[in-house]
């Protein structure tokens, strides 16, 4: 009785091209090329086809009972028990209540023996969503796309810095960029004001949800914030008000792709051009920053659909520097001071106000570090006020303070000065005195019958 082989399509190519070979129509090296095998593999074949005919060709382990295989008795078992006791249980709850009667499954073979039986687990996944590659805006200036990127750029040269850069979504070019420690407010107001010394001002911004750049839906409304019906900005987001940008929120990293496929690009290039320059530290990499970027822009923009340019330069009388800084409001104190932090300001009268206590005030601090004070849209003049009397006691301003102004012929003076500098040096060169025993000295409770616990009430005015 004939045997009967049955040859799947790729076998019954490589039965076609050995017929060839044998017939003298091909050559064995010709063969390799066709079927993808070596010249020595093909003769292998070969040689087993001319001794045991077409099955020579078929696959060892076809019709043979994989090693592996479930045993059929625990795949009727844990059909019976899926349709009958634990009916209506996922796929993951039901491979925990096989595994309590004995049959255990894993979960790709438990899915696998359960769709094959019509056994269909009742959760639902959720369909894959469709995703298209946006369109990109057609005009320059009309979207940027800004983020920062953590990343060794110098290779252990130097410190870990963070790239924080902006690209134009019409053209892909980057108007500027700058290296920073790291990802902060500073960097982004930095990265604004380049693009708006450079370009313009653009039409809107695509970012992600940093804290930066919106404060946490999560965190309470302060009272002020219930008033208004909004939370309040963060410094960042001001800054976009005042410019009149529009801040759009990335729903997911996807949505950001351009930015990510240029922080892609930069850590491949960038990171060469560094490496190449032997940048070690910020400057270093700053400096070779800007010198790539024009470099890129020329290799890698792309023309926009429209012509023309959506920047927009800034208002006439408003000043960069008035707006590219950090703002709070203050209230003066009845000293004419202002705090911040541990720093304080001393106001100084000015031609159309002689004392601004309790006046509300906005303190401006400005990206060189200075702070800024504005009162009804005017700077007041300010200097730095003289520390409180608390901290040259406890001696928190790190050293004895210059006394200034001491006039030396005064008695009276000298007894200021002498003072001030013994209060200056710490409190523990006054602990002998009596000023310092009585500061120390805790403060007494009245004794029980001490007039000032009597009643007044019923009592006379013998005034």
């Amino acid at each position: 009785m004939m045997e009967t082989v049955t040859l799947n399509e790729r076998e019954q190519k490589r039965l076609l091209v050995l017929n060839q070979v044998i017939g003298g129509q091909t050559t064995a090296k010709d063969a390799a090329e066709v079927l993808g095998l070596s010249e020595r593999q093909v003769r292998r074949i070969l040689a087993a086809y001319r001794r045991e005919g077409a099955a020579a060709l078929a696959h060892g382990n076809r019709g043979r009972k994989p090693a592996n295989a479930t045993d059929p008795a625990v795949v009727h078992r844990a059909v019976e028990l899926a349709r009958g006791r634990y009916r209506g249980l996922n796929y993951q709850h039901l491979r925990e209540k096989l595994e309590g009667e004995g049959v255990f499954l894993k979960p790709s073979t438990l899915r696998r023996i359960m769709m094959a039986a019509g056994v269909v687990s009742p959760r639902k996944r959720r369909p894959p969503r469709h995703r298209a590659r946006r369109e990109r805006y057609p005009q320059e200036g009309m979207l940027l796309q800004i983020d920062g990127s953590p990343h060794d750029w110098l290779e252990g040269r130097g410190p870990r810095l963070t790239l924080v850069a902006a690209i134009d979504d019409a053209t892909g070019t980057v108007p500027y960029a700058l290296f920073r420690p790291e990802e902060d407010s500073q960097g982004y107001f930095l990265l604004m004001l380049g693009v708006v010394e450079r370009k313009g001002r653009p039409l809107a911004v695509y970012r992600d949800r940093h804290s930066i750049f919106e404060t946490s839906k999560r965190a309470q409304m302060s009272l002020e914030e219930q008033l208004l019906g909004r939370r309040e900005p963060t410094q960042f987001g001001r800054l976009l008000e005042e410019l009149e940008v529009t801040s759009i929120p990335a729903l997911s990293p996807q949505a950001k792709g351009r930015i990510e496929r240029l922080f892609r690009t930069f850590q491949d290039r960038l990171v060469a051009e560094l490496r190449l320059a032997g940048a070690a530290d910020l400057e270093e990499a700053n400096r070779v920053l800007w010198d790539f970027l024009p470099q890129f822009n020329r290799r890698f923009g792309v023309k926009p659909a429209q012509e023309g340019s959506a920047y927009r330069p800034l208002p006439e009388g408003m000043e960069a520097e008035d707006l590219f800084c950090f703002k709070y409001q203050r209230t003066v104190a009845a000293d004419n001071t202002i705090s911040f932090g541990k720093e304080r300001l001393q106001l100084l009268p000015g031609p159309d106000r002689l004392s601004y206590a309790r006046a509300r005030v906005e303190l401006q601090r400005r990206l060189d570090g200075a702070l800024v004070v504005r009162y009804q849209g005017r700077i007041l003049p300010t200097r730095p006020a003289p520390p409180e009397a608390r901290l040259l006691r406890a001696g928190k301003d790190g050293g004895p303070l210059p006394v200034q102004g001491t006039d030396h012929g005064d008695p009276a003076a000298r007894v200021e000065s002498a003072a001030a500098a013994a209060a200056v040096e710490g409190v523990d060169k006054w602990a002998g005195s009596q000023e310092a025993v009585h500061l120390s000295t805790p403060r007494r409770r009245p004794a029980p019958d001490h007039p000032w616990r009597k009643s007044l009430v019923g009592s006379k005015n013998r005034g």
